[in-house]
């Protein structure tokens, strides 16, 4: 079947074949609101298809994006990754989603596979406090702004992350304004900056507060499994503890699992406090009190700081910071 053209909408409406490409690339043109909605049914009636291929010739760009995640299973991502579409499809623009498994080669690779598809901007979660990929993105002339990451040299980078340090000292405040005295604390292994600043804040307020324990801190691979061990390794040191603070949601839900099947209650025998507020939070039992990151907010500002950069506009923050704030559920007593 051949393909539906400009020329044949053209043709069944009796307009110029320039009319009905004003009309529907939704540009100023001096045409009757009569006139519009008839090309505009047409092409629906023909299932008309846009020719992006010819968009990008005439503008120079393909209208695509592309979005590179650690892990696309843990639900923090892909709810960025969904505010990163909605506002990107509101301006015309399709993303392509690539999944790096918090493996530096796949990153690697997929910042050159993005390349090669000619994509006008990059959005990233990079794996560690550097990546390589960004100096073949920053040469090629490809605007890119680093989401959820603090890396080295970010000061003079396009950054979108909520605060972690005040993050962790209010979970830390709130934990103890509820007569927590025995905090753990369990956050991802100390491999990027967000990691480490997060322990950081964990020890600095623990010390400053006169309840600092190093046994009472572990680290390990941000998934369910990581919290179902790290909080095993703590249970297993046999200290006493009244509350653990986990640096994400899903280390947090991981450990509710181990605590459970030891047959602690929660809150009762041991108050969990979560960070991040993945939507699950809500649907676990008990409900997972946490220090929430505005996830959805964090994407839909990186898409608009990207397309600033893409449409060379003015960029007055090339920084942003957004705040995390607390969400009481049912983990904490």
């Amino acid at each position: 079947m051949k393909k539906t053209t400009l020329a044949d909408i053209a043709k069944a409406v009796n307009v110029s074949k320039t009319t009905v490409s004003m009309v529907i690339n939704n540009k100023d043109i001096n045409t009757s609101k009569e006139t519009r909605e008839k090309i505009l049914k047409t092409a629906k009636e023909l299932n008309y298809v846009p020719n992006f291929l010819a968009k990008s010739l005439s503008s120079k760009k393909t209208f695509t994006i592309g979005v590179i995640v650690p892990d696309i299973q843990n639900p923090f991502f892909s709810k960025m990754a969904k505010g990163i579409e909605k506002v990107a499809e509101e301006n015309g623009y399709s993303i392509i989603l690539c999944n790096t498994l918090n493996n530096k080669k796949r990153e690697l690779n997929h910042i050159r596979l993005l390349m090669s598809k000619s994509v006008d901007g990059v959005i990233i979660i990079p794996i560690g406090n550097e990546c390589e990929g960004l100096n073949l993105l920053e040469t090629q002339g490809i605007p890119f702004v680093i989401v959820d990451r603090i890396i080295d040299d970010f000061e003079n980078l396009n950054c979108v992350f909520c605060d972690s340090e005040k993050g962790i000292e209010e979970g830390i405040d709130y934990l103890y304004s509820k007569g927590k005295r025995n905090i753990a604390f369990v956050s991802g292994k100390l491999l990027d900056k967000v990691s480490i600043i997060r322990h950081k804040a964990y020890i600095n307020k623990a010390r400053e507060l006169g309840i600092y324990n190093e046994n009472l801190n572990v680290q390990e691979e941000i998934t369910l499994e990581g919290g179902f061990i790290g909080t095993k390794k703590l249970i297993e040191k046999e200290e006493k503890i009244d509350s653990i603070f986990y640096s994400s949601d899903v280390l947090a839900i991981g450990g509710m699992k181990y605590l459970i099947r030891k047959g602690f209650k929660i809150p009762e025998d041991i108050s969990i406090l979560g960070f991040d507020n993945i939507d699950i939070c809500e649907f676990i039992e008990p409900e997972l009190s946490t220090v929430a990151q505005p996830i959805y907010h964090i994407g839909k500002e990186a898409i608009r700081l990207l397309l600033k950069l893409i449409n060379k506009e003015t960029v007055l923050e090339n920084i942003v910071k957004l705040e995390p704030y607390l969400i009481e559920r049912w983990t904490v007593k």
